[in-house]
């Protein structure tokens, strides 16, 4: 029996690992000028085509790795909210369900340093937040995104002690009280002129813990 000879002409393009790569520097060039031009000059006033010209890449780069503006306002967001869902999906049982949406919030912020995103300074982080919170048309969305958020999160608590969030109101009510907690908390932190990672940590921690005496109780007996 005789095998296939496969050798033939070599395989065109960069090798994989070195394609991921510049593709994640195209996208984070991306965002960088997106958030530089959003904050120096507003976001409505800014156009695509004025992002994508200070990157030198075409528009339809820019729409590979972003829908719309809105996307590339929000990516930082984004990644924090995915980061934080991964962590309270990897919480242990054990934990009451307010202690685990707390340990969630506080390792999201310890490990937001591994994030893609990351790359973008504490400065402009604030800035883009400071931005968000100014712009009508990002306010509107970013109250959108925030009770979507805190869906996802109602039935990823529900899901963990076995509750139907319909008819039972606790994994609402607990999503309720942190997420009015986080908002107050961020809304705080913007205002600071020490505003980093490490003192969001420290606020979260902080705010979080005047609910803490409360809400950490287990629901199961």
């Amino acid at each position: 029996m005789t095998s296939r000879q496969t050798s033939g002409a070599p395989l065109s393009g960069p090798p994989a690992g070195l394609r991921e790569r510049k593709k994640r520097r195209t996208r984070e060039a991306l965002l960088h000028a997106a958030l530089e031009l959003f904050d120096a000059q507003g976001y409505e006033r800014t156009t695509v085509d004025e992002i994508v010209e200070a990157v030198d890449v075409s528009q339809r780069t820019f729409f590979r790795y972003f829908a719309n503006k809105e996307a590339a306002a929000f990516a930082i967001q984004d990644a924090v909210d995915a980061r934080f869902l991964l962590e309270l999906r990897q919480r242990p049982m054990s934990e009451a369900p307010f202690e685990a949406l707390r340990r969630a919030a506080l390792n999201t912020w310890r490990g937001v340093a591994d994030a893609a995103e990351d790359d973008v300074t504490a400065e402009l982080r604030l800035r883009t937040y400071r931005m968000i919170e100014s712009t009508p048309a990002l306010v509107a969305a970013h109250m959108r995104r925030g009770v979507d958020l805190e869906r996802r999160t109602t039935l990823l608590i529900a899901e963990r002690e076995g509750l139907d969030p319909e008819t039972d109101p606790r994994p609402g009510v607990a999503v309720a009280a942190f997420a009015g907690v986080m908002r107050l908390t961020g809304r705080l932190w913007g205002r600071r002129q020490d505003a980093n990672v490490t003192s969001l940590h420290e606020m979260t921690e902080l705010h979080l813990g005047l609910l803490h005496t409360t809400l950490l109780g287990p629901w199961r007996s």
